[in-house]
C-alpha cells in the first residue's frame, strides 16, 4: 500500500482542488439511494483525481432558531471545531489536537450553517487508509463535540465584540434594517446580536444538536474518486456514532423526528420608505422585498431576467441608467436569494448623500420599466450567451461540482439537472422572463431604505 506524507497529501488537495475539468467528467451522472438508517445520498463517481468532496446537510438552519436565541445554530458549527469527547479507546482531543490531526492527514473538515441548513463537509485523499482515518475523524466531529463550557464562553466574547465593532458600519445598519423591513417575524429577518448570543449556553447547543443532528435525515453529496460501494461505506462511517447516539435516545423502530412546517415569508402589504441617518459620505441604499423560493418553477427565467437588470455587470441596465448614463454610484445591482422560503430580491448601490434621492428615483424608474416590458431580444441574447458560455466554470473542479449536487439534494432537483440547464436556459423567451419577473416583483410594494443618504 502507498504511503501518503502530510507534504505530500496536503500539496496534492492544494493542486487539485481548482483542477479544471473535462466535459466529460463534468457530466458524470448523479447516482443516489437511501441507506437503511435514512440517510439519503448523492454521489458524482469522478475518478480523475485521488480525492473525494463529501457535504452532510441536515434542516437545522437559522431559520430553526429559537428567536431568542438567534444565531443558535452558528454557535453550534463554530463548536465543531473546537474539540471532541472521548470515545471508547479515543482520547478527547481539544481544538488544538484536532487542528494537528486534519494537518498530518492533509484533509479538511468543517461545519456551517446557514438560513436553511446546516452541513459538515470533508474532503481528503482516497487513499484507503488516509481516508478511513478522516472519516473516523469527521464522525467524531459531527457526532461528539466536547462543549466545552470554557471555549464556548471565550468564542461569544470574541463574536459579540466583532458584531458590535461591525454595528458601526453603515452596510452593516442598512442590511440589518432592510432584513427585518422585508421579512417581518419571519425566521430568515433574525439576526444575532449581543442579547442573543448572552442567552445561548452549552445546554442550548447540547439540545439542538440532539433534535435537528440526526443521521435518518443526512441529506450526503458527495464528488470524487469513488465507486457506489465505496461511498456508501464512506456514508455509514461518517455516520455510525450519530446513528448510535440516536438510537440511545429513541425508543426502537420509531420514526425519523420530523421538524415542524415553518410559515412562509409574507408578502409586503405596501411600499415602505426608510431613512436612517447616519454620519457617512456615502449613502446605502437598498430596495428589494421577498421574491421566490429554489423549488420555483420560475428559477431560471428569473435567473437570466435578474442578469439583465442588475446581475450581469457592466452589461446589465442598471448599471447602463445609474451609473454609465448619470453617475450616480461606481457600482449598482440586482440579486435575488431563493431559499427553502422566499428569499429578497434587493436592489444594491452606494452613493453620494446629496444623490441618493435621484439615485433611488432612477432605479426604481428602471426597476418597473424592466417588470412592465421585460427584455429585448438583444439583452436575452447577450445574457444568454454569458450565462451559458460560463456554465463550465460553475462545475470546474470537484468543490463547484459538489455544490451543484448538494443544491440538487436540498432542493429535490431531478439528477439529470445539469446535464439540462443550458437547453432549458437557451429556451426561455422574453415574454417568458417577463412573465416570470412580474410574478415575482411588485414595484409599487417594495422597501426602499437608504442610510446616511441627505435631502436636497
Amino acid at each position: 500500500m502507498k504511503v501518503f506524507s502530510a507534504r505530500t497529501a496536503s500539496c496534492l488537495l492544494a493542486l487539485t482542488g481548482g483542477l479544471l475539468a473535462s466535459p466529460a467528467w463534468a457530466l458524470l451522472p448523479i447516482q443516489h439511494w437511501t441507506q437503511p438508517s435514512g440517510a439519503k445520498v448523492w454521489l458524482v463517481d469522478s475518478p480523475g483525481i485521488p480525492m473525494v468532496d463529501v457535504q452532510v446537510a441536515f434542516d437545522a438552519g437559522s431559520r430553526r432558531d429559537p428567536a431568542e436565541q438567534a444565531g443558535l445554530a452558528s454557535a453550534v458549527a463554530l463548536m465543531a471545531s473546537k474539540g471532541v469527547s472521548a470515545s471508547g479507546n479515543a482520547p478527547a482531543q481539544d481544538e488544538n489536537a484536532l487542528g494537528e490531526a486534519w494537518a498530518d492527514l492533509g484533509a479538511s473538515f468543517g461545519a456551517g450553517a446557514d438560513d436553511d441548513g446546516f452541513s459538515y463537509s470533508l474532503r481528503s485523499l482516497t487513499d484507503p487508509a488516509l481516508l478511513t482515518r478522516a472519516a473516523q475523524l469527521a464522525a467524531r466531529q459531527i457526532a461528539e463535540p466536547s462543549w466545552q463550557e470554557d471555549i464556548w464562553l471565550r468564542e461569544r466574547a470574541r463574536w459579540s465584540a466583532a458584531i458590535k465593532e461591525s454595528d458601526t458600519q453603515p452596510g452593516t445598519v442598512a442590511a440589518k434594517a432592510f432584513s427585518a423591513a422585508v421579512y417581518g417575524g419571519h425566521p430568515y429577518g433574525q439576526q444575532s446580536s449581543a442579547a442573543t448570543l448572552e442567552r445561548i449556553d452549552v445546554s442550548a447547543m447540547q439540545s439542538f444538536h440532539r433534535r435537528l443532528i440526526n443521521a435518518c435525515s443526512a441529506r450526503v453529496s458527495i464528488v470524487g474518486a469513488l465507486d457506489r460501494e465505496q461511498a456508501d461505506q464512506l456514508v455509514q462511517q461518517l455516520l455510525a456514532p450519530l446513528q448510535a447516539r440516536d438510537a440511545a435516545s429513541r425508543p426502537a423502530g420509531s420514526a425519523c423526528p420530523q421538524q415542524p412546517a415553518l410559515p412562509e415569508v409574507p408578502a409586503l402589504a405596501e411600499a415602505r420608505n426608510l431613512d436612517i441617518p447616519f454620519a457617512s459620505a456615502q449613502a446605502h441604499v437598498l430596495i428589494g422585498q421577498p421574491g421566490i423560493t429554489r423549488r420555483n418553477p420560475d428559477f431560471l427565467a428569473v435567473m437570466v431576467g435578474n442578469h439583465i437588470l442588475g446581475g450581469g455587470g457592466f452589461t446589465s441596465r442598471l448599471m447602463e441608467q445609474v451609473r454609465e448614463k448619470r453617475g450616480l454610484s461606481y457600482s449598482v445591482s440586482s440579486s435575488f436569494a431563493p431559499g427553502l422560503h422566499a428569499g429578497a430580491f434587493v436592489i444594491g448601490l452606494q452613493t453620494r448623500s446629496d444623490q441618493a434621492p435621484e439615485a433611488i428615483k432612477v432605479s426604481q424608474q428602471v426597476l418597473a420599466d424592466f417588470v412592465a416590458r421585460g427584455p429585448t431580444e438583444a439583452e436575452l441574447r447577450e445574457a444568454k450567451d454569458n450565462l451559458i458560455g460560463g456554465f463550465a466554470l460553475r462545475i470546474d473542479s470537484n468543490r463547484k461540482l459538489l455544490a451543484n449536487v448538494a443544491n440538487i439534494a436540498w432542493n429535490d432537483l431531478p439528477l439529470d439537472y445539469l446535464e439540462h440547464w443550458t437547453k432549458r436556459v437557451e429556451a426561455l423567451t422574453a415574454d417568458e422572463v417577463r412573465a416570470a419577473m412580474a410574478r415575482m416583483l411588485q414595484p409599487e410594494r417594495m422597501v426602499t431604505l437608504s442610510v446616511g443618504a441627505r435631502k436636497p
